[in-house]
């Protein structure tokens, strides 16, 4: 639990951060500069993580398959489980982004009367899927804050979001599944001994922080009233590059924003930057033809090699004294 407590002191401190600078009247820093860095750090972040990915080499073909390989026509072909072109390929990655198909299929093994078993971690995928939705539908809804006019389809989101219509304002589905999912992961990483053991204070401070942001939303929607459009005055200043901060958004708006800030700083030096990182993965983004293609690495330095034709012939009258068979008579 002391790496879990380290991490929630983390998070912890940076509420205060942001509480003491709203306090203190520093809105331009809070609502200007600290935004714009930490976009600064986001981008240059991931396209330095992007350049590093991009320039590793990789000379062989090493697809992650569980399927058969397509070869011979009477041997059935696997083509999702072991893609044979670009084609199928993208059919594989988009159930792996979309549906996370491989967590799917994960296994737990457990030691039961000295047998190995292995059973199923649906619950896992379950709440790794609807975690990663609700950030994603969430994510698409605040556009509406730096829009105008506001999409349609963002209004159709919104809709069907706060389609249950608990409370007054509406709270969002999205916002309840978002906390209920982060909760789980959050109970898994302690109570499973194995889980818990290879934890470390990092993997815990995502969590607690992607929390923070979330509960900080909703108290900021349903208890501690913002100006929201005073909110979305300062959002279209910022994406307009001309940002002017307006009088009176309230010191929890800057608390929110300023997690949004650390996590946004956070992001490409962490483990949450798998979310580009799956896309350049070579286990996932290869085709498995290596039966069918051959594969030459392209920057393999010329070496002079010698042949057994050539050794054969350096060596013939040897082979052919000691009675050898030789492949050229």
């Amino acid at each position: 639990m002391s790496k879990a407590l380290i991490a929630l002191a983390a998070v912890v401190a940076l509420v205060v951060l942001g509480y003491a600078g709203a306090a203190a009247g520093l809105d331009g820093l809070m609502g200007v500069a600290i935004p714009y860095a930490a976009i600064a750090l986001f981008l240059g972040g991931m396209l330095w993580r992007i350049y590093r990915w991009a320039k590793t080499p990789v000379p062989f073909r090493i697809p992650t398959t569980c399927g058969q390989e397509k070869s011979l026509p009477w041997i059935k072909h696997d083509w999702l489980e072991s893609p044979a072109n670009t084609l199928q390929v993208i059919g594989r990655m988009a159930l792996e982004v979309l549906v996370f198909r491989s967590l799917f299929r994960n296994k737990k093994v457990e030691l039961h009367s000295n047998r190995l078993v292995y059973g199923g971690e649906k619950w896992l995928w379950a709440a790794a899927l609807a975690f990663h939705w609700s950030f994603l539908i969430i994510l698409v809804r605040h556009v509406r804050l730096f829009a105008e006019p506001v999409p349609f389809f963002i209004n159709w989101l919104q809709w069907a979001d706060g389609f249950f219509e608990l409370f007054t304002p509406t709270l969002f589905a999205t916002d309840m599944v978002i906390v209920a999912a982060l909760t789980f992961l959050f109970a898994r990483r302690v109570v499973l001994p194995q889980i818990r053991y290879l934890s470390l204070p990092a993997d815990y401070f995502a969590l607690f922080l992607i929390l923070g942001i979330a509960l900080s939303g909703i108290l900021m929607r349903q208890v501690f009233k913002v100006d929201i459009v005073a909110v979305k005055g300062l959002a279209m200043g910022l994406i307009s590059l001309a940002p002017t901060v307006p009088e009176g958004i309230g010191a929890a708006f800057y608390v929110h924003l300023f997690l949004v800030s650390a996590l946004l700083a956070y992001f490409p030096f962490s483990k949450l930057v798998h979310l580009g990182g799956v896309f350049l993965s070579p286990t996932r983004n290869l085709a498995n033809n290596s039966r069918a293609v051959r594969h030459i690495n392209p920057w393999n330095y010329p070496v002079k090699v010698h042949t057994y034709e050539e050794w054969e012939e350096d060596f013939k009258d040897v082979i052919k004294a000691c009675g050898l068979p030789m492949e050229k008579e």
